[in-house]
Formats: C-alpha cells, structure tokens, sequence
C-alpha cells in the first residue's frame, strides 16, 4: 500500500481506484484488528440466522443494518487508533480519549445490536 493521490482521475479510473482503496481499507482492517475479525465472523453467523426468524422484510433490514453499521463503526474506531498511533505512541491525554471515544462508539453500536434484535424477536 503507498501513497495514492487523490486528485487527476476522474469517471470510470476514479470509481475504480475508490474501489481498490475500500478493498485495501477492509483487507487491512480484517488482517490488523482483531476486533473486527471478531464481529466478522459474529455477523457471518447472525446475518444468516437472520433469514430463519420469523420476522418481515423490514425487519430482517434493520437486523441486518445494524451489524453492518457495527462494522463501520470499527472500521472508523481503528482509523483512530491507527492515526493516534501513527502520530505519538507516547502517552497523552488526548490520544487516550480519541481511542476511548472510538471503544465507546462501539460499544454504544453492540448495544444497538442488541436492542434491535431483542425488541424484533422478543416484541
């Protein structure tokens, strides 16, 4: 992965290059981030679980839209860390709520999860 500039590619070159950048950023995240590997594989078994509940379409929408949402929530919470890190490993008030801020995130998107799938299945 090296610099990329993101200025000069225009129509068809410039939604390719958007592609192969999204494709570098999830292979990055699943390679580096254990966490995401782990609502990956959480998602891969409620995602399809999701297509056996008894549920509507709309429902089963929802249910799908916030494991997906949980999923960009850590892609931008290791874009934190990430640029924290890249900037100072060395202590700082600041950096500890920026990675704060982004944990919280997340747990504030599982709890979603969980409130959108228990008020679908439990009415």
């Amino acid at each position: 992965m090296g610099f990329h500039p993101p200025k000069g590619r225009t129509g068809l070159a410039r939604i390719v290059a958007a592609v192969i950048y999204s494709r570098d950023g999830l292979l990055a995240a699943f390679r580096g981030e254990a966490a995401f590997r782990q609502l990956v594989a959480l998602h891969a078994v409620l995602i399809p679980l999701s297509f056996f509940c008894p549920v509507s379409r709309g429902e089963r929408a929802l249910m799908i839209a916030v494991c997906l949402f949980s999923l960009i929530v850590e892609l931008f919470n290791s874009a934190i860390e990430a640029v924290v890190d890249r900037i100072s490993e060395e202590h700082h008030p600041l950096s500890k709520n920026a990675k704060d801020m982004g944990s919280a995130a997340q747990l504030i998107a599982l709890i979603l999860i969980a409130a959108v799938w228990g008020t679908i299945l439990l009415g």
